[in-house]
């Protein structure tokens, strides 16, 4: 049975591993994410994210392993928004998401550390927002933690009341494609994760 790792310390992605039973461990390095073009395509953009990641990792990982790398953005006209600097950034982009549809990508790389080989794909799922109220944005930045996300929101807390509707797989939304993720192993390694 293959290591898994993730290359990831968002405790959401760590979240959605347990879910589906995962055994894994976990190893973050710093990553230059600046060695990537903000110019790309939205889904090229976070495939070459997770690549970086997941490259990086498995050069400190155990033979026999899986090395799982992600990346999500969000994007509204155009523009990645990223995680916000600062509060009033935060709300900036929640006035600029508010009563519109923006898209949510996230890049996965899975690289095998007998070879260092990688296979990379991405997930795009859209989110509409209904209008929002200055006063709701202001009580949730003010009492969640909103800087450490894309997009200045996650929707599996409070902001799931901005939600009208999702179009597409709603776990990318939280960090992590499972389902992408494991169809990935299957059909590029002919593996199972669990």
């Amino acid at each position: 049975m293959r290591k898994v790792v993730l290359a990831s310390k968002s405790p959401r992605r760590r979240e959605l591993l347990e879910n589906i039973g995962l055994k894994f461990s976990v190893i973050v390095t710093d990553t230059d994410e600046s060695q990537v073009s903000k110019e790309l395509e939205p889904g090229l953009y976070v495939r070459e994210l997770s690549l970086l990641k997941a490259t990086a990792a498995a050069r400190f990982a155990e033979k026999n392993s899986f090395v799982i790398g992600a990346d999500t953005i969000v994007v509204f006209e155009g523009e990645i928004l990223g995680k916000p600097k600062d509060k009033d950034e935060a709300a900036y982009m929640l006035r600029k998401l508010s009563g519109r549809v923006h898209s949510v990508y996230t890049g996965i790389t899975v690289t095998d550390t007998n070879n260092m080989h990688s296979v990379s794909e991405y997930e795009k799922t859209d989110v509409s927002f209904r209008e929002l109220s200055d006063r709701e944005i202001n009580h949730y930045i003010n009492h969640y933690n909103v800087l450490d996300k894309a997009g200045a929101y996650g929707i599996q807390e409070f902001a799931s009341a901005f939600v009208n509707s999702i179009h597409g797989d709603y776990f990318n939304i939280v960090g992590l494609p499972v389902c992408r993720l494991c169809t990935l192993v299957s059909k590029e390694y002919g593996e199972e994760l669990v």
